[in-house]
């Protein structure tokens, strides 16, 4: 059995596709109950409240950890989670952490992610680290604005990342899980390009095949809209990033490409599969 939190999410979901058609039995965890294959098992489960993984982590063999809001949640006790999952006899846990951890360190969500790293470093349990930058389908947050004005609003609009597709995250994450030889490994996962807000408005604009207007946000402004949906903290060390960001959030990592054997996907990939969203 494969645990995975965060399963009805943008990486998530598609880890947990890849792991039921390779013949694994899996648990999905989520806060809300939602569409899944038949064959899995799903859990709704607050991870801001360890103890509620307990059935979910009994019999497990591996545990996909995705901690997101749940961080930050007051009273969070992720490092009690690893605890609890070395506890209930879980052999190999893939976390999902952040790029920041190690081009940002002082930033306060990425001190906070350090901290569980360590924590599944000194587990005793085999481990693998996944720390993506930015992701492609952070441009969802823009659905809505574009279907209703035809409009992307966004700061910085002519700064770059390379900004990661969740399915190469979720492919990548799969096969940390079932092949050993990742043990130990801290993988850095990005896209294919550096691309920037405003080339992303182009991108989508051009997948609907009708002009999309590109409106550049204030960094007050951003971090009030990004306030909404994630901890004040994160929102800064991410307004951080994208303002301006070093070399090292400028470089493309080869290991996607090392992991799975071929080059990550483009956002005009994740674009094309996703434009219904835009419509």
């Amino acid at each position: 059995m494969i645990v995975v939190t965060g399963a009805t999410g943008n990486v998530g979901r598609p880890l947990t596709q890849a792991l039921t058609e390779a013949g694994e039995q899996v648990t999905a965890v989520s806060r809300h109950r939602a569409e899944l294959p038949e064959e899995v098992r799903h859990l709704s489960a607050d991870l801001a409240e360890p103890a509620a993984l307990t059935a979910a982590l009994t019999g497990a063999k591996a545990l996909f950890l995705l901690l997101s809001g749940n961080l930050h949640a007051p009273r969070a006790r992720p490092t009690d989670i690893i605890r609890l999952a070395a506890s209930s006899g879980v052999r190999r846990v893939v976390l999902l952490s952040s790029q920041g951890v190690a081009t940002r360190p002082l930033g306060p969500s990425r001190v906070a992610m350090r901290t569980v790293e360590d924590a599944l470093r000194d587990s005793g349990m085999d481990w693998v680290v996944l720390r993506p930058g930015g992701f492609a389908s952070n441009a969802f947050a823009w659905a809505e604005s574009v279907r209703t004005q035809g409009t992307v609003a966004a700061p910085f609009g002519d700064v770059g990342v390379p900004v990661v597709d969740p399915a190469d995250i979720a492919e990548v994450a799969a096969a940390c899980l079932l092949d050993n030889r990742h043990t130990g490994a801290v993988y850095e996962l990005t896209g294919p390009e550096v691309i920037t807000p405003r080339q992303q408005a182009e991108a989508i604009a051009a997948a609907l095949g009708s002009p999309v207007r590109f409106r550049e946000l204030t960094r007050e402004e951003a971090k009030a809209t990004m306030a909404r949906f994630v901890p004040i903290e994160l929102a800064d060390d991410t307004l951080d990033i994208i303002s301006a960001p070093n070399p090292a959030e400028l470089r493309i990592s080869p290991d996607v490409e090392g992991v799975i054997g071929r080059v990550p996907r483009s956002f005009n990939d994740w674009v094309a599969r996703h434009v219904a969203a835009f419509r």
